[in-house]
């Protein structure tokens, strides 16, 4: 186990350097500079800026610095957040983004869960297509689509909620409703594939001939089963999920990461980028290793070995 471990962990910090080196030489070739997009600077000034941050050194100088700062945990500052360093703003942020993250997670999954499962058992009935239907909507219907029409019924129209901002639990349902609604769409659509693949199998055959009642059937056999495949993509979902939606930090307008990563994106704020995509491929590494541990805990046939 301990070799595994070794292994893994080995295999994670190749995969977050890789990230980082490939990050930082593409993020390069794209044209002009982060001053350029600050119009009121004129070009000497321009220049300046581009000495004072290093950025008028040869390019592999420049990435051996980062680099070596990035070992000793300094990101660097934000070239558009005067005086703000990219670890600072990640601290400030990430938070608001888990916190949306967590809740659509909360309502998304346990939901899809039970709409795949009741899909999956009433399968060519009403039922079955009712959720099938809500799963194709969810799935089709863009986020930021989603998030204007809950903004104009529940907001506008009704006036029952906030329609932006982040200020208490008010402000939190309905982009907390729209980060779900594609999590609950996928995973009944994944949940019913996955319980009637499971239904066709040779021990399911089994226990029904043995006499199992269905509810024990379903809840021993099929359900465990049935979960491998959610589990896969368990580890991005999260990961992507806790990290923030752009879309909808953007159309709600939350202090989230999701906002930052997005500006920093059109202002050429290379050490930002950086930051959050090397934080996001962490968080990405750690969430997969996760995942692995419990496919040993799911499905006895799978054992971690050395």
């Amino acid at each position: 186990m301990k070799r595994y471990i070794a292994k893994r962990l080995f295999i994670s910090v190749i995969t977050i350097w890789a990230l980082a080196t490939f990050s930082f030489f593409l993020l390069r070739t794209l044209p002009g500079n982060p001053f350029q997009t600050q119009q009121l600077l004129k070009p000497e000034i321009q220049e300046k800026m581009m000495t004072y941050y290093g950025l008028d050194k040869p390019l592999f100088s420049q990435y051996l610095t980062y680099m070596g700062n990035l070992l000793h945990g300094d990101m660097g500052y934000s070239f558009k957040y005067t005086n703000r360093s990219v670890a600072g703003i990640i601290a400030n942020t990430f938070p608001v983004s888990a916190d949306l993250g967590l809740r659509s997670l909360a309502i998304g999954y346990p939901i899809g869960l039970l709409l795949g499962t009741i899909a999956a058992r009433r399968r060519g009935k009403k039922a079955d297509y009712l959720c099938v239907l809500i799963a194709v909507l969810g799935v089709s219907v863009p986020n930021f689509v989603v998030g204007s029409l809950l903004q104009w019924g529940f907001g506008v129209k009704a006036g029952l909620l906030p329609i932006a901002q982040w200020k208490g639990f008010s402000y939190t349902i309905l982009p907390t409703v729209t980060m779900a609604i594609p999590t609950i769409a996928s995973l009944t659509r994944t949940m019913r594939a996955s319980m009637l693949e499971v239904d066709n199998q040779d021990y399911m055959k089994t226990a029904k001939a043995k006499g199992l009642s269905e509810k024990e059937t379903v809840w021993r056999h099929q359900l465990r089963n049935a979960m491998i495949p959610i589990v896969t993509g368990l580890g991005p979902a999260v990961a992507s999920t806790l990290m923030g939606s752009f879309i909808v930090e953007q159309l709600f307008s939350i202090p989230g990461i999701g906002k930052h990563f997005t500006e920093s994106v059109q202002a050429l704020d290379y050490t930002m980028v950086l930051g959050l995509t090397i934080f996001f491929g962490i968080f990405l590494v750690a969430a997969n290793f996760i995942v692995d541990i419990l496919y040993g805990i799911i499905d006895p046939r799978i054992r971690i070995t050395d």
